[in-house]
């Protein structure tokens, strides 16, 4: 996919706009699978909060992959996009017991991470075997928002509370078919996380009924040019080496799975708005585009980096700006950028803006969410149609004469 064609798309669809590109996705499934070629039975289970799109859900099932769902409406979802129940995991935090029974009613593999549900879910319902998520107490992550692994974290049941765990399993006479953990998002360092493994694989040990074990994902994608990532390639063979060896000491061959999200498609995604304003104060040239962190939160809630590139000046002489969005607060996407040089009515290109941007997106300020495309195979194909007014008010309810305008002051003359 060339600038042109990004700039064609903009036009065509109206910007701000959101672009995937389908070949990327495959080609990073694809080096995901084959880092861990080594193990004879992986499942790869696609984070459905990445990316939520009905057409995204379908090219992964086609492609082999499972889906990772973390609500009910994610679970319905991915029904609709045509997984089989048994490709579906259902991990939830904090969801009420009613929630996880639904989901069970619908076929779909069950992972709780609390004592109390996992209680109440066995006693009542004793023959559904359960994935049970682990705290390993290890902090990883590039964010303190997006570490969910250490001692404070809401997520997992600690390794401390292990005893009370096999107690309940004990006494519920419930089935555990597997393990999970998720240290945390844009992990670097591999030793960190085949540390968290060690301690995933001695609680295995615990349980006699195990069909896999669940690693989580969080792999770190390149931001720009020349930065860190995490070496998949490294991690699946290390990995897959000590997997061999534990299903040898378990008895019998498990499923190594991972939820992959940010990985498979945030470097497949491209967000173009367009610049309507550009502004000199005494300090600093703003670059004020048609979109804010409505559509796009990330750098204002992780401090993410994403690389900006001026695609209807690709050439131009780059200068410092500060690209901020219209919202009625800060929402500022990058401070003193090197960008080729920016004239209003330019399409700015966000990269890596296919994971947590859309899914993200809101109504804020009462800003429609944009449309998404999708490039397959050479041509540009309209997944999401861009908001309008109607969907906007389409919920609320018209409460007639509730309240009456105040009537204008007659004077006398």
């Amino acid at each position: 996919m060339q600038q042109t064609d990004l700039l064609k798309i903009a036009k065509t669809y109206g910007d701000p706009v959101y672009v995937y590109d389908s070949e990327k996705i495959i080609s990073q499934f694809q080096r995901l699978t084959k880092a861990f070629k080594g193990v004879k039975k992986l499942q790869l289970n696609y984070a459905t909060k990445a990316l939520s799109n009905i057409t995204i859900l379908k090219l992964m099932n086609s492609l082999g992959s499972g889906l990772d769902t973390v609500s009910i409406q994610e679970v319905q979802l991915g029904l609709m996009a045509g997984f089989k129940p048994s490709s579906i995991i259902f991990t939830p935090n904090g969801v009420s017991l009613e929630e996880i029974e639904e989901a069970a009613k619908l076929g779909v593999r069950i992972n709780i991470d609390n004592l109390s549900i996992l209680e109440q879910f066995g006693s009542k319902h004793p023959n559904i075997p359960v994935c049970i998520r682990i705290n390993p107490h290890v902090m990883a992550g590039g964010n303190s928002n997006i570490s969910v692994g250490h001692i404070d974290s809401k997520f997992g049941i600690s390794i401390h509370q292990i005893p009370h765990l096999l107690r309940i399993v004990k006494l519920t006479n419930m089935n555990v078919n597997g393990i999970h953990m998720h240290t945390g998002s844009d992990i670097l360092d591999i030793d960190v996380f085949l540390y968290a493994s060690e301690i995933l694989f001695e609680t295995a040990k615990n349980f006699e009924n195990l069909d896999f074990i669940d690693f989580g994902s969080g792999f770190k994608v390149p931001y720009k040019e020349g930065d860190i990532e995490t070496n998949i390639e490294e991690l699946g063979k290390k990995l897959s080496t000590r997997f061999n060896d534990f299903c040898k000491e378990y008895g019998r061959e498990l499923t190594l799975a991972f939820e992959p999200g940010k990985f498979l498609v945030s470097e497949a995604g491209f967000f173009l708005a367009k610049v309507n304003v550009v502004k000199q104060t005494t300090s600093t040239v703003f670059a004020s585009i048609d979109s804010g962190f409505n559509h796009l939160i990330r750098p204002m809630l992780y401090g993410a980096s994403h690389t900006i590139e001026n695609i209807s000046n690709p050439k131009g002489r780059e200068r410092y700006y500060s690209v901020v969005g219209y919202i009625c607060e800060t929402d500022t996407f990058a401070s003193n950028r090197r960008i080729s040089e920016i004239s209003e009515g330019d399409i700015l290109c966000f990269k890596n803006a296919g994971a947590y941007c859309f899914t993200m997106a809101s109504n804020y300020n009462s800003r429609f969410r944009p449309a998404e495309v999708l490039w397959h195979e050479g041509k540009a194909i309209l997944i999401r149609e861009r908001e309008t007014f109607e969907d906007l008010i389409k919920n609320q309810v018209d409460t007639k004469d509730l309240f009456l305008p105040v009537k204008e002051n007659v004077t006398a003359k």
